[in-house]
């Protein structure tokens, strides 16, 4: 009589390789999880966006490396746009009311 309680307060996702207690949110240090991560992916690009330029030892070999490349800032910055909008999907999704479907 328990299992079939405890089977029927669990959802199955993935047949049954996922499971989760029913009416559960996400928790809160996942929510702020999603900020720091795609804060750090964004920052991360923007800074290092031509490579590690002014390090001691190898900042010659990417200075080279990018004059011999011609790097594209366009598309670096068409790839942070993209982290933005994944993050605040993310973000509103996590910080968004729960409802069970």
């Amino acid at each position: 009589m328990t299992e079939s309680k405890a089977t029927n307060e669990l959802k199955d996702y993935a047949d049954g390789w996922i499971q989760e207690k029913q009416n559960t949110g996400v928790p809160t240090f996942l929510k702020f999880a999603y900020i720091v991560i795609a804060g750090g992916a964004f920052a991360y690009l923007l800074i290092f966006m031509n490579g590690e330029v002014d390090h001691a030892t190898r900042g010659v070999f990417v200075r080279q490396f990018n004059a011999a490349t011609q790097s594209s800032s366009g598309f670096m910055y068409f790839v942070a746009a993209l982290i933005a909008i994944f993050a605040i999907i993310t973000v509103k999704f996590a910080f968004s009311k729960f409802h069970e479907d």
